[in-house]
């Protein structure tokens, strides 16, 4: 038995605990400063050029990083990687803290801070994503991660309350203070309380460069005909997400009103329904075969996209983005899964950077063509047109016989570099 499968077998309740009690605590902090710095922009500008750049900002470096933040996760010790992007972020926003504290608080601060934070999230994104089978048994992981999902959407409830209430009777360099706090508790606990074996890449001698690197991950792509399949169906997804994603807030501004609860209401609307949705694949498990999963949560977050765009009443419309909550973890566990699964781990951080660009492009892209167009179209006709296009894709998706060969259950003397899978 090896030293990362003893690793698995013994201890690994308390590392998981550990690891995503860190990460909890460090989304929490960051989530604050998400909706504070969101809110500060939408109920200020009302503008969805302005809401255009920001979201940019938070994703062009993420996808420029991913290429290096995939390999790096591949080649170094990932929990330290997970803990340098905490610090790199906890530090700029400090910096921002205190600009804001000496009076100066211009609108391109903020750009610039979203910015620097998704450098750190590129590099984070991958890391996590490769390195919990180096914890958790494989026959665990849909469990894990429908724990991890659940989790974030508690955080996504309480998050948007704690955000608000701290806007009304206090400063918002106040929440960025508290997101410093709640990374370094994070990196502390991983630095002294969490040991986890190197994998076999980053415990042996390092013989090609970064590029070399990157290139065979995209060989690895080539040879398992399902990953490209699997990515196009992506682009295009999240391209089609961006309405329903970044828009709805500024929706609800224009159509019910520019109160700051309405605000929050639908943020814990669709964290309410992500906690169930997280409960509910967590102990459901989804369907043997995990693209039947995701197409069928793809189904119920299209329909969704198009009630958002119809409903004339706002409590419909929290019922609607509960439903559209339900679906997310329904769909990202799988997703995750399915690649943990599949590929082999010495390529997860390669891959999970490659998955990274797409959605970090794809969105970018999305609101390139979205949000221009909220500021001459109603924001309700994208939202219908852009759920009947996921509707379409979904279709696509249950047809292609590579993802639907690739999503059954793994067997056990298969493994995710095992000879006959180049060929799905």
């Amino acid at each position: 038995m090896s030293q990362t499968e003893d690793y698995k077998k013994n201890r690994w309740i308390r590392s998981i605990i550990l690891f995503l009690s860190s990460q909890t605590l460090s989304l929490f902090g960051s989530a604050l400063v998400q909706y504070a710095i969101m809110w500060h922009i939408t109920l200020t500008t009302q503008s969805g050029i302005m809401m255009t750049l920001y979201i940019i900002c938070g994703f062009i470096p993420t996808f420029l990083l991913s290429p290096f933040a995939g390999v790096w996760a591949d080649r170094f010790n990932r929990k330290r990687l997970i803990m340098i992007s905490d610090a790199m972020i906890a530090v700029v926003t400090l910096l921002l803290a205190i600009t804001f504290l000496l009076g100066y608080q211009a609108i391109w601060l903020l750009f610039i801070i979203a910015a620097v934070r998704a450098l750190g999230a590129g590099v984070q994104t991958p890391a996590v994503g490769a390195i919990l089978p180096q914890i958790v048994p494989q026959e665990k992981l849909t469990k894990v991660n429908g724990i991890n999902g659940s989790l974030q959407a508690l955080i996504m409830f309480i998050a948007p309350i704690v955000s608000a209430a701290l806007l009304t009777m206090a400063t918002i360099e106040m929440i960025f203070f508290i997101d410093v706090i709640t990374a370094a508790i994070a990196i502390l606990t991983l630095l002294f309380f969490l040991k986890i074996p190197l994998h076999k890449k980053a415990s042996d001698a390092q013989m090609t460069g970064y590029l070399d690197d990157f290139k065979q991950g995209l060989v690895y792509i080539r040879h398992h005909a399902f990953l490209k399949s699997f990515f196009i169906f992506f682009a295009f997804f999240f391209v089609l997400m961006a309405p329903a994603a970044f828009l709805t807030p500024l929706q609800v501004t224009r159509s019910f009103g520019d109160d700051v609860w309405r605000l929050t209401a639908i943020e814990i609307a669709f964290s309410v329904g992500m906690m169930a949705g997280g409960g509910i694949i967590a102990s459901w498990g989804g369907f043997k075969n995990k693209v039947y999963t995701m197409a069928i949560a793809s189904f119920i977050m299209a329909v969704s996209t198009i009630a958002l765009g119809i409903v004339p009443v706002f409590w419909i419309y929290l019922t609607i983005m509960a439903v559209f909550g339900v679906a997310m973890p329904i769909f990202n566990t799988p997703t995750t899964v399915l690649l943990q699964e599949k590929v082999d781990e010495n390529y997860l951080g390669r891959i999970f950077g490659v998955f990274g660009m797409i959605s970090t492009s794809m969105m970018p892209i999305g609101m390139l063509i979205f949000g221009p167009l909220a500021d001459v179209a109603k924001i309700e006709w994208l939202l219908i047109g852009t759920g009947l296009l996921m509707l379409v894709l979904t279709v696509f998706f249950t047809r292609n016989k590579r993802l639907v060969e690739a999503g059954m259950p793994l067997l056990k003397e298969d493994s995710p570099d095992h000879p006959e899978l180049g060929g799905l």
